[in-house]
């Protein structure tokens, strides 16, 4: 370890100093007579270093590539859209802005929008797009309690999915869970949402239910089903007691569907909609207490919006695979993005009247009309928020 130290000393300078291809050959040397790997070299030189008192380079300044009025353009498209990822705004950015011109709702930025600009939003990349949205995204609210409970009854007798099970292939398999709009207190009486999503399309649907009460769940499972626009070959869940009971494994065992449940405390195994509950749910609907039938009623407007502009509008990434890096670790590797509604026309279940029905929604659709109904709903339910911390009318009788 003194002869390593020396080398490490002697070497830590020159790596400090060394441009990239000389930092390598410094690397090589080091690896070469320590026996280190290069991960474990390359931080004793930079430790070396700094007990030396080398200061640290200071990275240089990329020239800003796009001009101050594209990224202005670009934050309105953003915010009209719905506010999606670099990734998933880079995908659908000429669509976006076709739509938003058709229907006139740039508004302030519509004189902006130049060829030249044009050109520039559609040449960025996702990570571009991310980096220059950068400050004007935020992080809000505080994560709440978890109201999840595990229910013990018929757990045997349901099988296990979990994370390494093989992707489906087809349309029709879901992951459904329960979201909770308690805010930062379990007690009393408070709305939930139910989130229901295809593991192969990424289709989702969310509706709220007034409670976790078996019969609830399982009415709001039913209308989802019925809804959707082919068959359901099986559903998967947690094991909650909302999912994890009689009622619902005798309507399913009826309906002739399998049913498959996640292993305890390994969120990773529903990744599909947990991804939801997060994205669609906490997202639009914040962390706020909702309780009560008008803010039911307000919710279930919400997800009708949110369902139409992340179904149709809005792309998205499916795990493809897996390959392998040079270093021999596996990596998951994911398609292109694409929305959900175009996953499931290139699927080819759907007869030529369903598809029609759907195309015909889809050409319905004004992504800045859908961005202000939803703004406007998240106004009023915010509102009843602050009206009821107000007031102190928030009910704390015996949750059904």
């Amino acid at each position: 370890m003194e002869a390593r130290r020396e080398i490490t000393k002697k070497q830590g300078l020159e790596y400090a100093r060394a441009g990239k291809k000389r930092k390598g050959e410094v690397l090589d040397l080091v690896v070469a007579v320590t026996g280190w790997s290069r991960a474990n070299a390359r931080r004793q030189l930079t430790a070396a270093a700094k007990r030396r008192g080398v200061p640290r380079k200071v990275p240089r300044r990329r020239e800003r590539k796009y001009s101050a009025t594209s990224i202005t353009v670009l934050a309105r498209v953003w915010s009209l859209v719905g506010e999606p990822c670099g990734k998933y705004l880079a995908v659908v950015m000429e669509d976006s802005l076709e739509a938003l011109g058709r229907f006139d709702e740039l508004g302030p930025v519509a004189a902006l929008l130049t060829a030249e600009v044009r050109r520039e939003l559609l040449s960025m990349s996702g990570a571009t797009i991310d980096r220059y949205l950068r400050t004007v995204k935020a992080a809000r609210y505080p994560k709440p309690p978890s109201p999840t409970k595990a229910g013990t009854m018929l757990r045997q007798d349901i099988p296990v999915r979990w994370t390494g099970t093989p992707m489906e292939q087809r349309p029709g398999f879901l992951e459904i869970d329960t979201v909770a709009h308690c805010g930062d207190n379990l007690v009393g009486d408070y709305l939930w949402t139910l989130t229901a999503t295809d593991v192969f399309l990424g289709w989702t649907r969310t509706v709220c239910i007034r409670s976790r009460g078996h019969r609830l769940v399982l009415d709001a499972i039913k209308a989802i089903i019925e809804e959707l626009p082919y068959p359901v070959t099986g559903i998967d869940f947690d094991n909650g007691g909302e999912f994890v009971n009689h009622q619902f494994v005798a309507w399913a065992a009826e309906e002739n569907i399998p049913l498959t449940r996640a292993r305890p405390y390994q969120h990773n195994d529903n990744a599909h909609v947990e991804q939801r509950n997060n994205d669609w749910v906490r997202r639009h609907a914040f962390r706020y207490r909702y309780e009560g039938p008008e803010e039911m009623v307000l919710l279930n407007e919400l997800w009708t919006l949110v369902n139409q502009r992340k179904n149709y509008l809005l792309p998205m990434k499916k795990a493809a695979g897996w390959n392998k890096r040079p270093s021999g670790r596996t990596r998951r590797v994911y398609d292109q993005p694409r929305t959900a509604y175009l996953r499931l026309l290139d699927t080819g279940i759907l007869d030529p009247a369903a598809a029609k029905e759907l195309k015909d929604i889809h050409d319905s659709l004004n992504p800045a009309e859908i961005t202000r109904e939803i703004n406007q709903i998240q106004t009023k339910l915010i509102t009843r928020v602050k009206l009821r911390a107000a007031t102190g009318t928030t009910r704390i009788s015996r949750a059904i």
